[in-house]
């Protein structure tokens, strides 16, 4: 029981420990639509998918690519 309970207080550290960077962010998906994309609607994209991704940002600030001198 001693040994359970040890298991059962590391096994919460561990999960507390990784889930605050985590938790730090707002969401995974912007919205119901963005998460149906990105786990069925990707393959084949329509220009609905186009529009909603601009209107509604799903994908965030583009921050641009500057090569290293």
């Amino acid at each position: 029981m001693k040994k359970f309970v040890l298991l059962f207080f590391l096994v919460g550290l561990l999960f507390y420990g990784c889930s605050s960077d985590f938790m730090a962010h707002d969401t995974t998906y912007k919205n119901w639509d963005h998460m149906r994309f990105s786990w069925w609607g990707y393959r084949q994209p329509t220009q609905e998918d186009v529009q909603n991704s601009t209107e509604q940002g799903w994908w965030g600030q583009e921050i641009p690519y500057i090569p290293a001198e």
